[in-house]
C-alpha cells in the first residue's frame, strides 16, 4: 500500500527539539512514529467524549501494532472543563494506573486537551514525555506547538500553566472532516494572525483562496496548516519562553481572553474572540502608532469574509480594563499591547496611553 505523503518540519531547541508531522492517515501510523520517541512500551491517552469516539480505536490500534499498551482517560468536552478539577483528575488518573515517569502521555483532542494534558505532563512527577495529536484545525496551526500548557481560572484565562514542550506533533488533516464548521472556521482566526503580524504574502494567499480554505481543500488546507506551523516553529526556536519576539504571537490575544473570561469560557470560542480582539488591536494600532486605516480595514474584510466576527460583545469598559490588567503581559501593573505598524509587521509597544486604551475599548462598546 503506498502511504500519503507527510510533511515534516522540526522545531529547533536543541536537546528540546522536536518534529510536527503533518499529512493524511497519520493516526493509523501513529504508533510507529510515537515509538520512535518513546522509552516506554506503556501510553496514556487524554481525550474527550467527543473526540474519543471518532479516533481512540485508531490510535490505539496502532500503538498495540508497536507492541505499546494503552490507558485512556476521557474527560468532557468544552473550554470551560480546562479547569483545575480536571487537571487533578488526570494526575490523580496517572497516580492510580502507577504511570511511571518515561511514559509519554498522548493528548488527543483540541487545544482544550493539549492544554490541560500538557500541563498534567509538566507537572506529573515533574515531567513526562508529550505527545500532541491535535483534531482541532486551531490546535493543529498553533496551541500544539510550542509547549504552552495551562488551565484557566475564572479571574483569568491562561493564567496557570506552565512550559512543557512534546516530544512529538502529529497533525492528520482527515480529522479536520469531523470537525464542526464552528468550530473550523475558529482556527482559521489563529491562520491569519500569522500574516498579519509577519507574513504579508501568506495574508494575500489566505485572501485570494478563502472560498478554497471554507470548502476545506485538501490541498489548500495542508499549505496553511504546514506553513503556520513554520512560522509558529521559527518564532519558538528563537524564543521558547517569551522574552521578545514570540509575544507577537498574541497579537488580538489580550482583547480575546478579555472578552473569553468576561462572557464565561466556552460562550465565544477561542478564535472567535482572537478575531475580534485582532480589529481592536488594529484600532489601537491607529492611534498608537499610525497603522493606517485601509489596513485595518482590509483585516475586517478578510477575518468576515471567513464569517469570524469583527465586533466585540459588550463588555462594561470597567471589566475590560480589569482583565487585560491581569493578562500575562502585565509587568510593574503596565499591560504590552501587540500592535500593527503596517498589515505584516507587528511590534510589542509598552507604551500605550490609557486615553487611546479607552477610546478603543469605548469603540468596541458601542
Amino acid at each position: 500500500m503506498t502511504l500519503p505523503e507527510t510533511d515534516e518540519l522540526q522545531v529547533d531547541l536543541g536537546e528540546r527539539g522536536y518534529s510536527i508531522f503533518i499529512g493524511e492517515q497519520l493516526l493509523s501510523r501513529s504508533g510507529e512514529l510515537i515509538s520512535r520517541v518513546a522509552l516506554s512500551r506503556r501510553a496514556f491517552i487524554v481525550s474527550n467524549e467527543t473526540v474519543a469516539p471518532w479516533y481512540r480505536e485508531s490510535l490505539q490500534k496502532s500503538l498495540a501494532d508497536q507492541n505499546m499498551d494503552s490507558d485512556v482517560l476521557i474527560l468532557p468536552d468544552g473550554e470551560q472543563y480546562k479547569n483545575w478539577d480536571e487537571l487533578y483528575t488526570i494526575l490523580g488518573w496517572l497516580l492510580a494506573s502507577h504511570a511511571e515517569r518515561k511514559t509519554p502521555l498522548i493528548a488527543l483532542g483540541g487545544g482544550v486537551i493539549g492544554d490541560i494534558g500538557g500541563l498534567a505532563a509538566a507537572l506529573y512527577q515533574r515531567g513526562m514525555p508529550l505527545v500532541q495529536i491535535p483534531t482541532s484545525l486551531l490546535a493543529q496551526v498553533d496551541s500544539s506547538v510550542g509547549g504552552k500548557t495551562a488551565v484557566n481560572h475564572p479571574l483569568g484565562k491562561n493564567m496557570i500553566g506552565a512550559f512543557h514542550q512534546p516530544k512529538l506533533v502529529l497533525i492528520d488533516t482527515e480529522t479536520l472532516a469531523t470537525l464542526p464548521k464552528r468550530e473550523y472556521i475558529s482556527g482559521i482566526a489563529e491562520i491569519i494572525k500569522y500574516g498579519a503580524i509577519c507574513n504579508i504574502g501568506f495574508l494575500d494567499r489566505l485572501e485570494e483562496n478563502a472560498r478554497r480554505l471554507l470548502a476545506r481543500e485538501s490541498s489548500i488546507l495542508r499549505y496553511v496548516i504546514k506553513e503556520s506551523c513554520r512560522i509558529k516553529a521559527e518564532i519558538v526556536a528563537a524564543d521558547e519562553r517569551e522574552s521578545g519576539m514570540r509575544a507577537l504571537l498574541n497579537l488580538g490575544h489580550t482583547f480575546g481572553h478579555a472578552i473569553e473570561t468576561a462572557l464565561g469560557y466556552g460562550t465565544w470560542l477561542h478564535g472567535e474572540a482572537i478575531s475580534a480582539g485582532m480589529v481592536l488591536a488594529a484600532r489601537l494600532s491607529e492611534e498608537v502608532c499610525g497603522l493606517k486605516v485601509e489596513d485595518t480595514e482590509r483585516m475586517i474584510h478578510i477575518l468576515d469574509s471567513f464569517g469570524l466576527p469583527v465586533r466585540a460583545p459588550e463588555i462594561d469598559p470597567g471589566t475590560w480594563l480589569t482583565l487585560m490588567q491581569r493578562d500575562k503581559k502585565t509587568v510593574g501593573g503596565k499591560t504590552s499591547f501587540i500592535l500593527l505598524k503596517q498589515l505584516g509587521q507587528a511590534f510589542v509597544c509598552d507604551d500605550v496611553s490609557d486615553e487611546a486604551l479607552l477610546k478603543v475599548i469605548k469603540y468596541a462598546a458601542r
